[in-house]
Protein backbone atom coordinates (compact mmCIF):
# COMPACT_ATOMS: atom_id res chain seq x y z
CA UNK A 1 0.00 0.00 0.00
CA UNK A 2 1.67 3.44 -0.93
CA UNK A 3 0.77 6.29 1.25
CA UNK A 4 1.91 9.91 0.13
CA UNK A 5 2.89 13.09 2.25
CA UNK A 6 3.29 15.82 0.57
CA UNK A 7 4.69 19.66 2.55
CA UNK A 8 3.92 22.60 0.49
CA UNK A 9 5.98 25.48 2.11
CA UNK A 10 6.89 28.81 1.16
CA UNK A 11 10.51 28.18 -0.39
CA UNK A 12 10.04 24.29 -1.36
CA UNK A 13 7.74 21.46 -1.58
CA UNK A 14 8.86 18.07 -0.03
CA UNK A 15 7.31 14.66 -0.57
CA UNK A 16 7.77 11.64 1.28
CA UNK A 17 6.18 8.51 0.32
CA UNK A 18 5.38 4.89 2.33
CA UNK A 19 5.11 1.27 1.28
CA UNK A 20 3.18 -0.73 3.94
CA UNK A 21 4.38 2.21 6.23
CA UNK A 22 7.75 2.29 5.37
CA UNK A 23 9.71 5.14 3.99
CA UNK A 24 10.74 4.07 0.27
CA UNK A 25 11.01 7.37 -1.18
CA UNK A 26 11.56 11.16 -1.42
CA UNK A 27 11.80 14.40 -3.12
CA UNK A 28 12.61 18.03 -2.74
CA UNK A 29 11.89 20.84 -5.07
CA UNK A 30 11.25 24.55 -5.13
CA UNK A 31 7.92 25.57 -4.43
CA UNK A 32 7.76 28.50 -7.34
CA UNK A 33 4.22 29.74 -9.06
CA UNK A 34 2.51 26.79 -9.82
CA UNK A 35 2.02 25.17 -6.22
CA UNK A 36 -0.20 22.46 -7.22
CA UNK A 37 1.48 21.83 -10.67
CA UNK A 38 5.01 21.63 -8.53
CA UNK A 39 2.92 19.49 -5.87
CA UNK A 40 2.52 17.02 -8.59
CA UNK A 41 5.29 17.19 -10.40
CA UNK A 42 7.35 16.71 -6.95
CA UNK A 43 5.78 13.81 -6.33
CA UNK A 44 5.62 11.87 -9.58
CA UNK A 45 9.59 12.37 -9.45
CA UNK A 46 9.63 10.58 -5.92
CA UNK A 47 7.59 7.43 -7.53
CA UNK A 48 9.25 7.34 -10.49
CA UNK A 49 12.60 6.34 -8.57
CA UNK A 50 10.78 3.03 -7.18
CA UNK A 51 8.69 2.62 -10.97
CA UNK A 52 5.14 3.68 -9.37
CA UNK A 53 2.93 5.76 -10.93
CA UNK A 54 0.38 8.24 -8.47
CA UNK A 55 -2.55 6.77 -9.98
CA UNK A 56 -1.33 3.64 -7.63
CA UNK A 57 -0.96 5.50 -4.29
CA UNK A 58 -3.73 4.78 -2.17
CA UNK A 59 -3.92 8.34 0.27
CA UNK A 60 -2.11 11.39 -0.32
CA UNK A 61 -1.83 14.01 2.86
CA UNK A 62 -1.02 17.49 2.53
CA UNK A 63 0.24 19.64 4.33
CA UNK A 64 2.27 23.35 4.63
CA UNK A 65 1.08 26.63 3.48
CA UNK A 66 -0.08 25.26 0.10
CA UNK A 67 -2.07 22.26 1.64
CA UNK A 68 -5.57 23.15 0.48
CA UNK A 69 -4.53 24.33 -3.13
CA UNK A 70 -3.96 20.21 -4.00
CA UNK A 71 -6.88 18.91 -5.80
CA UNK A 72 -5.46 15.66 -5.58
CA UNK A 73 -5.07 14.85 -2.55
CA UNK A 74 -7.46 12.92 -0.29
CA UNK A 75 -6.89 15.70 3.25
CA UNK A 76 -4.96 18.05 4.77
CA UNK A 77 -3.55 18.81 7.82
CA UNK A 78 -1.87 21.93 9.76
CA UNK A 79 2.42 21.70 9.69
CA UNK A 80 1.83 21.77 13.70
CA UNK A 81 0.35 18.57 13.21
CA UNK A 82 2.10 16.93 10.74
CA UNK A 83 5.57 18.20 12.62
CA UNK A 84 4.62 17.05 15.61
CA UNK A 85 3.62 13.02 14.28
CA UNK A 86 6.71 12.86 11.87
CA UNK A 87 9.79 13.47 14.88
CA UNK A 88 7.46 11.76 17.33
CA UNK A 89 7.87 8.93 15.11
CA UNK A 90 11.16 9.14 14.74
CA UNK A 91 12.15 10.43 18.09
CA UNK A 92 9.64 9.35 20.57
CA UNK A 93 10.78 10.69 24.09
CA UNK A 94 10.57 14.01 22.46
CA UNK A 95 9.05 17.19 24.28
CA UNK A 96 10.22 20.06 22.18
CA UNK A 97 9.99 20.06 18.32
CA UNK A 98 12.32 23.63 17.35
CA UNK A 99 10.91 23.47 13.21
CA UNK A 100 12.39 26.57 11.29
CA UNK A 101 11.21 26.49 7.94
CA UNK A 102 11.63 29.00 4.81
CA UNK A 103 9.23 31.86 5.75
CA UNK A 104 8.26 30.92 9.53
CA UNK A 105 9.41 29.10 12.77
CA UNK A 106 7.29 27.20 14.88
CA UNK A 107 8.01 25.61 18.27
CA UNK A 108 5.90 23.01 19.50
CA UNK A 109 5.35 21.25 22.92
CA UNK A 110 4.42 17.37 22.78
CA UNK A 111 3.26 15.20 25.85
CA UNK A 112 4.22 11.86 26.26
CA UNK A 113 2.24 10.34 23.68
CA UNK A 114 2.75 13.13 20.65
CA UNK A 115 -0.20 15.19 21.34
CA UNK A 116 0.40 19.16 20.99
CA UNK A 117 0.40 20.41 24.18
CA UNK A 118 1.28 23.94 23.03
CA UNK A 119 2.75 25.81 20.18
CA UNK A 120 3.78 28.77 19.07
CA UNK A 121 4.78 30.78 16.18
CA UNK A 122 7.05 33.89 14.81
CA UNK A 123 5.32 36.04 12.22
CA UNK A 124 7.27 35.93 8.30
CA UNK A 125 9.38 39.25 8.95
CA UNK A 126 10.98 37.88 11.98
CA UNK A 127 14.40 37.09 12.07
CA UNK A 128 14.26 33.90 12.46
CA UNK A 129 13.81 31.96 9.18
CA UNK A 130 15.56 30.73 5.93
CA UNK A 131 14.56 33.00 3.85
CA UNK A 132 16.25 35.49 5.79
CA UNK A 133 19.28 33.63 5.53
CA UNK A 134 18.89 33.60 2.29
CA UNK A 135 18.74 37.33 2.18
CA UNK A 136 21.61 38.05 4.12
CA UNK A 137 23.84 35.43 2.69
CA UNK A 138 22.76 37.14 -1.05
CA UNK A 139 24.04 40.90 0.40
CA UNK A 140 27.21 39.21 1.99
CA UNK A 141 27.69 37.46 -1.70
CA UNK A 142 28.62 33.76 0.24
CA UNK A 143 26.83 30.59 -0.94
CA UNK A 144 24.13 29.61 1.58
CA UNK A 145 25.78 26.33 2.53
CA UNK A 146 28.67 28.55 3.75
CA UNK A 147 27.54 30.82 6.05
CA UNK A 148 26.98 28.22 9.08
CA UNK A 149 30.27 27.21 8.59
CA UNK A 150 31.80 30.96 8.09
CA UNK A 151 29.79 32.17 11.55
CA UNK A 152 31.56 29.65 13.53
CA UNK A 153 35.05 31.24 12.72
CA UNK A 154 34.48 34.13 15.33
CA UNK A 155 33.57 34.53 18.53
CA UNK A 156 32.44 38.41 17.69
CA UNK A 157 29.15 38.98 16.70
CA UNK A 158 28.49 42.08 15.37
CA UNK A 159 25.00 44.14 16.68
CA UNK A 160 21.99 43.44 14.34
CA UNK A 161 19.16 44.73 15.82
CA UNK A 162 16.10 44.03 13.67
CA UNK A 163 13.79 41.45 13.65
CA UNK A 164 12.76 42.32 10.22
CA UNK A 165 14.13 40.79 7.06
CA UNK A 166 14.34 44.31 5.27
CA UNK A 167 15.70 46.65 8.16
CA UNK A 168 18.51 44.01 8.78
CA UNK A 169 19.76 43.89 5.35
CA UNK A 170 19.67 47.67 5.85
CA UNK A 171 22.03 47.10 9.07
CA UNK A 172 24.34 44.47 7.12
CA UNK A 173 25.15 47.24 4.30
CA UNK A 174 25.90 49.43 7.09
CA UNK A 175 28.16 47.16 8.52
CA UNK A 176 29.67 46.02 5.30
CA UNK A 177 30.27 49.88 4.81
CA UNK A 178 32.26 50.12 7.96
CA UNK A 179 34.13 47.13 7.09
CA UNK A 180 33.46 45.01 9.70
CA UNK A 181 34.34 41.27 8.92
CA UNK A 182 31.71 39.14 6.93
CA UNK A 183 32.25 36.49 9.93
CA UNK A 184 31.29 38.84 12.71
CA UNK A 185 28.63 39.85 10.61
CA UNK A 186 27.21 36.03 9.91
CA UNK A 187 27.65 35.62 13.61
CA UNK A 188 25.69 38.46 14.58
CA UNK A 189 22.97 36.99 12.20
CA UNK A 190 22.98 34.33 13.41
CA UNK A 191 22.63 34.79 17.09
CA UNK A 192 19.72 36.85 15.98
CA UNK A 193 18.01 34.15 14.40
CA UNK A 194 18.59 32.05 17.49
CA UNK A 195 18.17 34.90 20.36
CA UNK A 196 14.35 34.65 18.65
CA UNK A 197 13.84 31.22 18.20
CA UNK A 198 14.97 30.76 22.14
CA UNK A 199 12.15 33.12 23.05
CA UNK A 200 9.72 31.39 21.20
CA UNK A 201 11.03 28.22 22.28
CA UNK A 202 10.54 29.85 26.09
CA UNK A 203 7.17 31.12 25.68
CA UNK A 204 5.73 27.22 25.30
CA UNK A 205 8.27 25.76 28.03
CA UNK A 206 11.34 24.17 27.04
CA UNK A 207 11.36 19.96 27.64
CA UNK A 208 13.52 17.30 26.55
CA UNK A 209 14.25 15.59 24.42
CA UNK A 210 14.11 18.60 21.86
CA UNK A 211 14.01 17.90 17.97
CA UNK A 212 15.60 20.50 15.50
CA UNK A 213 13.85 20.19 12.25
CA UNK A 214 13.28 22.29 8.78
CA UNK A 215 15.84 23.07 6.22
CA UNK A 216 17.57 25.69 8.95
CA UNK A 217 18.77 22.49 10.83
CA UNK A 218 21.27 21.61 7.90
CA UNK A 219 23.10 25.28 9.17
CA UNK A 220 25.51 24.37 11.66
CA UNK A 221 26.02 27.58 12.88
CA UNK A 222 22.65 28.11 13.92
CA UNK A 223 22.57 24.18 15.59
CA UNK A 224 25.67 25.04 17.75
CA UNK A 225 24.36 28.68 18.72
CA UNK A 226 20.93 27.09 19.66
CA UNK A 227 22.11 23.91 21.64
CA UNK A 228 24.64 26.55 23.45
CA UNK A 229 21.79 28.92 24.27
CA UNK A 230 19.30 26.46 25.34
CA UNK A 231 21.78 24.28 26.99
CA UNK A 232 20.24 20.96 25.54
CA UNK A 233 21.31 18.23 22.95
CA UNK A 234 19.49 18.54 19.78
CA UNK A 235 18.04 15.66 18.10
CA UNK A 236 18.48 16.21 14.39
CA UNK A 237 16.97 14.18 11.76
CA UNK A 238 19.06 12.87 8.56
CA UNK A 239 16.76 14.58 6.63
CA UNK A 240 15.11 17.29 8.66
CA UNK A 241 13.57 19.05 6.15
CA UNK A 242 11.21 16.10 5.40
CA UNK A 243 9.27 15.88 8.71
CA UNK A 244 5.87 17.35 7.58
CA UNK A 245 6.17 15.79 4.94
CA UNK A 246 6.67 12.30 6.71
CA UNK A 247 4.35 13.32 9.09
CA UNK A 248 1.58 13.57 6.83
CA UNK A 249 2.33 10.59 5.33
CA UNK A 250 2.42 8.42 9.04
CA UNK A 251 -1.06 9.95 9.26
CA UNK A 252 -2.34 8.95 5.85
CA UNK A 253 -1.29 5.49 6.48
CA UNK A 254 -2.63 4.93 9.96
CA UNK A 255 -6.13 6.21 8.74
CA UNK A 256 -5.71 3.81 5.27
CA UNK A 257 -4.85 0.86 7.94
CA UNK A 258 -8.25 1.66 9.73
CA UNK A 259 -10.05 1.93 6.96
CA UNK A 260 -9.35 -1.31 6.27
Amino acid sequence: MLIAGLDIGSRTTKTVILEDGDLVSWEIMNTGARTAGRAREVIKKALRKIDYSLEQVKRVVATGYGRLSIPFADREITEITAHALGVHHKYPNTRTVIDIGGQDSKVIRLDANGRVDDFVMNDKCAAGTGRFLEVMAETLEVPLEEIGPLSLKTDTAAPISSTCTVFAESEVISLIADGVEREDILRGLHTAIVKRITGMARQVGIKEEVTLSGGVSLNKGVRQLLEKELEVSLNIPHYPQLMGAYGAALLGYREMCEIN
